[in-house]
């Protein structure tokens, strides 16, 4: 695999995984309407963050000439269940869902901005793009929750190992 290829690998598994993010969004909408009608509004901005990052992801593979990742419509579908059930499960499980997955989501950004700069300009531009608001969500969402709440203990540890899984068979699709 060139250089290249290891750029346009990544930016594709990113592009998978933002449309994950718009998918478990719209399904915390649909739900929080129910049972977390204060955090609509700010989830609707969530998922208008992440249709901007998506398309972001989408121009540069688009320059490159690449197909989406395989993983796209398992991202999406997944991300939907995923936040349908944890929208159902109400406020605190909404805001620990987006600080596990924006957890995993920041590390692994930061490690692709530090294994491409200097090789791959454009995939590091295109990243750079979106680490600001990737942050603001997980930081906006640890305002609403407590690290030791049951909910943080209960679906951290599994939120987190599902995005770890998604994003190693992204890469390897």
């Amino acid at each position: 695999m060139t250089v290249t290829d290891i750029g346009s690998r990544i930016i594709k598994v990113d592009h998978a995984g933002e449309f994950g993010a718009i998918s478990i969004y719209t399904g915390q909408i649909v739900m929080a309407k129910l049972f977390a009608r204060d955090l609509v509004p700010e989830l609707i901005e969530f998922r208008s963050h992440e249709r901007g990052h998506r398309a972001i992801f989408a121009a540069e593979l688009n320059r490159r000439g690449r197909p989406r990742c395989k993983s796209y419509w398992l991202c999406g579908s997944g991300g939907l269940v995923l936040g349908l059930v944890t929208g159902l499960l109400g406020r605190s499980a909404i805001s620990a869902t987006t600080v596990a997955v924006e957890s995993v989501v920041l590390r692994h950004l930061e490690q692709q901005l530090i294994d491409l700069r200097g090789i791959d300009e454009a995939a590091v531009l295109a990243i750079s793009a979106i680490v600001m608001e990737e942050r603001l969500h997980h930081d906006q969402a640890a305002s609403h929750v407590a690290q030791s709440s049951l909910w943080s203990r209960l679906l951290n540890p599994v939120v987190s190992s599902a995005t770890e899984a998604v994003i190693w068979l992204g890469m390897r699709a």
